[in-house]
C-alpha cells in the first residue's frame, strides 16, 4: 500500500496568569511547527490560561469564551495564515451557566471544520472540572478536515477504551488528545512514575487496540494552587506520538517545554489492521452489558 505521510506539530507549553503571552508564545510555535513543514498542529488541553480547576471560584467562569469568540478567531486567522489543521482547546461559553471544556478545530482556510465537547468529566483533589464543566453533548464524533479525519478527545477521555473505539468506528484516522495532567507534589517518586507510565500505557493501548496513531499533548511545568490547600500541580509534560502498533514516534522530556514535528504514515494503518483484524473480530453480538453500569 502506497504511503500517506502528514506532519504533525506538538506544542507542550508551560502557562502563565498572562493570557496574552501565553497565547503570543503559542503563536510563535505554531509558527516554527508551520517553519518546519507541520500540516497539522496540536495544542494542549485549555493552553490560554492557568489550570482553573485546582480551585472551585466563580470568578474562573470570567475565562470562558463563546465558539465563536476571540480566541476562534484569532486561532481561525492563524490556521488560515499559515495553512494548516489547527486542534485547539477553549473554555466554552455556551449559555449563562453552561459551560463546557471544548477542543475546536480550524482547517487550513482558518474556517472551523468541527469541535467536540469533552465527555467525561473528572472531580478529584485539584482537578475540581465538575464545578466548571458540564459534560459534552456532541457524542464521540470525528472531525473531518482537509488532511484526514480526526478523532478529538480530551484529556480525562483517554483513560476510556469506549471513547477512542467510537471515534475510531466512525472513520478517525488519528486519536487526538489534548491533555492537563500532572502530579499532587506529595507524590513519592514511585508513585508519580506508576501513574505517567499508566497513563503513557493506556493511550498506547488505544493505538494498539484501534489500529491507530494516538497524538497527546500535554502541558508542563508548576502551577500553583490559589488556594493553598495543596502545594499545586507539577504537570508532567511528556507528549508523545505512537504509531498504530503503539510503537513511539517522539516523546517530550517531563520538566521543560518542548515543540517538535513528527512524520506520521496515516496508509499504515490500513496494514495493521489487516494483520490484526480486531474490528473484524468483535463479538458485536455478546457485548449488550458493556451499557450497563456496572454487571452484578
Amino acid at each position: 500500500m502506497s504511503e500517506k505521510r502528514i506532519k504533525v506539530g506538538l506544542v507542550q507549553q508551560h502557562n502563565s496568569g498572562d493570557i496574552t503571552d501565553n497565547m503570543n508564545r503559542l503563536k510563535q510555535r505554531i509558527e516554527q511547527c508551520a517553519a518546519q513543514g507541520a500540516q497539522l498542529v496540536v495544542l494542549q488541553e485549555l493552553h490560554n490560561s492557568l489550570y482553573f480547576c485546582q480551585t472551585e471560584s466563580t470568578d474562573c467562569f470570567d475565562l470562558a469564551e463563546p465558539i465563536p469568540g476571540p480566541s476562534t478567531d484569532f486561532y481561525g486567522r492563524l490556521a488560515a495564515d499559515l495553512h494548516i489543521v489547527l486542534v485547539t482547546s477553549l473554555f466554552e461559553r455556551r449559555a449563562p451557566g453552561l459551560y463546557h471544556n471544548t477542543a475546536v478545530v480550524f482547517d487550513t482556510d482558518g474556517s472551523m471544520a468541527g469541535k467536540y465537547r469533552k465527555m467525561h468529566i473528572p472531580d478529584d483533589p485539584a482537578y475540581y472540572e465538575k464545578f466548571y464543566f458540564t459534560p459534552g453533548d456532541l457524542g464521540f464524533t470525528p472531525v473531518k478536515t482537509s488532511i484526514g479525519t480526526l478523532g478529538i478527545l480530551v484529556c480525562w477521555d483517554q483513560w476510556y477504551p469506549e471513547a477512542a473505539r467510537l471515534m475510531a468506528l466512525q472513520g478517525a484516522d488519528l486519536l487526538i488528545y489534548p491533555t492537563a495532567i500532572g502530579w499532587e507534589s506529595s507524590d513519592t517518586p514511585e508513585e508519580q512514575k506508576r501513574q505517567q507510565e499508566a497513563w503513557i500505557i493506556s493511550q498506547r493501548g488505544h493505538a494498539v487496540a484501534n489500529g491507530l496513531p494516538v497524538i497527546a499533548v500535554n502541558r508542563v511545568g508548576h502551577e500553583p494552587d490559589p488556594s493553598q490547600q495543596t502545594r499545586g500541580i507539577q504537570f508532567w509534560g511528556h507528549s508523545f506520538v505512537c504509531g498504530p502498533q503503539g510503537e513511539m514516534l517522539a516523546a517530550a522530556p517531563s520538566d521543560s517545554e518542548w515543540c517538535q514535528v513528527v512524520d506520521i504514515d496515516l496508509a499504515r494503518s490500513e496494514n495493521v489492521r489487516r494483520w490484526w483484524p480486531f474490528l473484524r473480530d468483535r463479538r458485536i453480538d455478546a457485548y449488550d452489558n458493556i451499557l450497563r453500569r456496572f454487571v452484578d
